[in-house]
Formats: structure tokens, sequence, C-alpha cells
């Protein structure tokens, strides 16, 4: 990605948290650059090209979600979730701009396959470790979409209870996934 592609996508990432999803446009991103609405299709073909970007710059590598070793199947998928919970509240509208990605490219695939091959390698079943990671991302969306547009100041949970609430879910899931193995 070049320099120029780069800052568009910063600005349009400081534009996210600054209006939010539905008001983030390539007229009003290319206002904020000083630039005319056609120059951004030079570096993305489409705004949902730049929203995928987005998001696959905030989720980051494979590197950076996925250890190569040494974490259990259960404590990695504890680990990618909450991670990825934290990108997604970071953001105004990060758990929607996330779960709406449409185009993953190469980057997040591969995130995706190394996941459920550390899994496999953990000693769950292929079917398993597929399920159980496509299951606990769900769940992370759906989690970070309703406590992004619920009320989480005075009026709402607090963030510890939102967590305490968002970590027994998931070892619902992980309890069932590991159910699995034992039968």
């Amino acid at each position: 990605m070049g320099q120029r592609s780069t800052q568009v996508l910063q600005a349009a990432i400081e534009l996210l948290d600054e209006v939010g999803l539905d008001a983030l446009t390539m007229r009003l991103l290319a206002s904020r650059l000083g630039v005319r609405a056609s120059a951004l299709y030079r570096h993305y073909p489409s705004k949902q090209a730049l929203l995928d970007a987005m998001v696959t710059h905030l989720v980051g590598s494979a590197d950076d979600v996925v250890p190569l070793s040494g974490t259990s199947w259960d404590e990695l998928l504890r680990d990618v979730a909450s991670g990825v919970r934290e990108v997604m509240l970071a953001h105004r509208d990060g758990a929607r701009l996330i779960a709406g990605f449409h185009h993953p490219g190469a980057e997040a695939v591969a995130t995706f396959e190394r996941l459920i091959a550390a899994l496999i390698a953990a000693g769950v079943p292929a079917d398993t470790a597929t399920i159980a990671v496509d299951t606990v991302l769900a769940y992370v969306n759906g989690y970070a979409i309703e406590e992004q547009a619920r009320k989480t100041g005075a009026d709402g949970w607090p963030r510890e209870r939102r967590d305490r609430a968002f970590h027994d879910g998931l070892e619902l899931i992980i309890a069932g996934a590991r159910g699995t193995l034992s039968s």
C-alpha cells in the first residue's frame, strides 16, 4: 500500500470515529483530505473496498492475532475473541464496520485459516475447529454490535458488567466445543 493510500485509510478511520459509519461518505472523506471524491477511487475502487481495507488495517495480520504455538485451543479462542472485541469497541461503529466485512483479502483469510489450524494442532477435529472459530467470531460480532447500539454511559451497564457477561457467554461456547471433543 502506497503512502497516499495509507493516508486515505488513516483519515477514513479518524472520520469513522468522529461521524460514525452511516455518515462516513467518500465525499466527506475527500473534503477532509482536500481533494475531489473521484481522487479517492485511485486508491480504493469503491466505498466498500475502503471499508474492507479499514477492517484489514484495524484487525491486523495473522501474526498479530494468532500466536504460533504454546497456547491451548480454548485460551486461543478467548484471546482472539477478546482482542477482536477490543478493536471493535475502540472505534465508533467498529463492530458494525467489522461485521460488514464483504471481501476479505488474503490476510484476513490467512488469519481465519491460521486460527482453525491452531485449534486442529491442539487436537480439535477439523470440522469442530471450523465451527468453533466461526461461532466465536459470530458471537463477538453480535455482542459488540449490541454493546455499541445500546447506551453504555450512566444509564447502561458499566464496562465491568459487560465484560463479565461477554466472557460468560464465551465460556458457554467453549464449553460446548469442549463437550463435542469428549463425545
